[in-house]
């Protein structure tokens, strides 16, 4: 008897645990995150959650004129507050950016688990975006033509080309003068 209610309790735990673990408004009070959030979820993107829970991140909107030197190329970043907490930004300028965007954004950021960026963790990052993308885009949906969208596009396009003997997201990073320069890849 003791080990049928030792097991009811543990499987109860374990349960509830998984239905408390994803609360979206604990990452974002900003209903258009939230939004992109719950996208996420729908689509089952459980390695994102696990990251950001585990991290403790939260996500806002933010003018990245300050944290990049060309705010306007910069999408969004991950970084530590003031308080040590690490803090998803996405540049303000992608406010009104469609909410599948959004979410490959995040998906992104979240990858983002190291002190100091990599040119396997920034790959990995930008496989999952593109990735995501391939899995969010509504075919039937006309997506704005900015430079999130272009951007997208040709991820999920290089993405969907890549096989086990070439990576073309991975050779696209590394040929990056910007990657270059931020993962001293020079």
């Amino acid at each position: 008897m003791k080990k049928v209610v030792l097991v009811f309790f543990a499987f109860l735990f374990f349960t509830m645990n998984q239905a408390f673990a994803y609360r979206v408004t604990d990452f974002s009070q900003d209903a258009k995150i939230v939004s992109a959030m719950r996208l996420l979820e729908q689509a089952g993107e459980e390695d994102v959650f696990r990251n950001l829970q585990r991290y403790g991140v939260r996500i806002k909107f933010s003018d990245l004129s300050m944290v990049s030197y060309n705010s306007s190329k910069c999408f969004a970043v991950s970084t530590y507050n003031q308080y040590g907490t690490r803090v998803i930004l996405i540049n303000s300028i992608y406010k009104n950016a469609p909410v599948e965007q959004i979410a490959c954004l995040i998906a992104h950021e979240s990858c983002h688990t190291a002190n100091t960026a990599t040119l396997e963790e920034e790959t990995i990052a930008t496989q999952k975006e593109a990735a995501c993308w391939s899995r969010l885009k509504v075919a039937s949906k006309t997506y704005p033509e900015s430079r999130l969208t272009q951007r997208l596009d040709k991820l999920s396009g290089l993405y969907l080309a890549s096989d086990e003997n070439r990576n073309y997201v991975e050779e696209k990073i590394a040929n990056s003068s910007f990657y270059k320069n931020q993962l001293g890849l020079n």
